[in-house]
């Protein structure tokens, strides 16, 4: 683990100030309300957001005092949003909040306190509130703190990017998000690896973010490119495949990913190297019965997400 410089901090008694970098693509209701939310955070810092438009054109009626407005100037996908939200703020810390997400009231405030409360910290997530079908169930990491481990072992989905507040100064340091994961599939997870491996992540078990699961992710992609990220991902970091449990989990990703665009004899071979690794893992049958044919794996993951899970 490299061992964190020491970061820039504001005088005594003055809080850090914090951007927050909003990607979209023409959803004006769901964007209204993250933003909304976002500036009714109570923090007695300074605090400004900015919409990042991806492949849309920026509606610059948003504007205002504390909000910016501009367009994706590098890669196309919410990668490269994120990056043009980054560059374009010199605040502090900087933050994510996906237009279909909403802040939930005392979540800055509680993030910037356990991160300047924590000595050499550099990123701060929190709990989330999945709402599905107008159920919300919480999911918490029942942890103050997430290490590289455990972000091996699991993908962990509370530790979700409309939860992250970073420190800028760091995350330059870190490298911004990766715009060469395959249709920006699991950025969040490849920032919070990176940035457990030089410090464990803050965590306020609290559900502050409420996550909209469904069919509404304009970002979501279809299996083929969902396997290269994954298969990215085996490739970036050994250390998953190394782990019995983590390694297990992508493969079974994998081969339920091939179940469901039709390939059945690739979907059984990676079920059984997940089934191999590890004998547990619970994603195997799930994978196995979609390439049979028993069931759909729409079927699949609406019976999950109704339980705050996913594959």
């Amino acid at each position: 683990m490299d061992t964190p410089r020491d970061l820039p901090t504001p005088p005594p008694g003055v809080r850090p100030s914090v951007g927050v970098v909003l990607p979209t693509h023409n959803r004006p209701e769901l964007l209204r309300k993250a933003l909304e939310a976002v500036l009714a955070q109570e923090y007695d810092g300074e605090l400004q957001a900015i919409v990042v438009y991806d492949r849309a054109e920026p509606n610059q009626s948003l504007a205002g005092d504390r909000v910016r407005v501009i367009a994706n100037t590098r890669s196309p996908g919410l990668a490269g949003a994120r990056n043009s939200g980054i560059l374009a703020l010199d605040t502090d810390l900087v933050a994510f909040c996906d237009d279909d997400d909403v802040w939930l009231p005392g979540k800055l405030a509680a993030q910037v306190d356990a991160l300047t409360a924590n000595a050499g910290a550099e990123l701060v997530s929190c709990g989330i509130l999945v709402d599905f079908d107008g159920r919300r169930i919480p999911r918490l990491a029942e942890t103050e703190q997430v290490t590289y481990d455990q972000l091996v072992r699991s993908r962990m989905v509370m530790v979700h990017s409309s939860t992250y507040v970073v420190r800028r100064a760091a995350l330059m340091e870190m490298g911004m998000v990766d715009e060469e994961i395959p249709g920006s599939q699991g950025e969040d997870w490849d920032l919070a690896l990176r940035a457990a491996r030089r410090h464990p992540i803050v965590n306020v078990d609290h559900p502050y973010v409420q996550v909209l699961w469904g069919r509404t992710s304009y970002y979501a992609q279809a299996w083929e490119t969902k396997i290269a990220a994954l298969q990215w991902f085996l490739d970036r970091y050994p250390e998953i495949a190394r782990s019995p449990v983590g390694g297990a989990r992508v493969y079974a990703q994998i081969a339920f990913g091939h179940a469901c665009a039709g390939r059945r004899r690739e979907a059984a071979r990676w079920a059984g190297r997940a089934f191999r690794t590890n004998w547990k893992e619970q994603r195997v049958p799930f994978a196995l019965a979609v390439a049979s044919g028993l069931v759909s794996g729409e079927r699949v993951l609406l019976a999950l997400h109704a339980r705050g899970r996913g594959i």
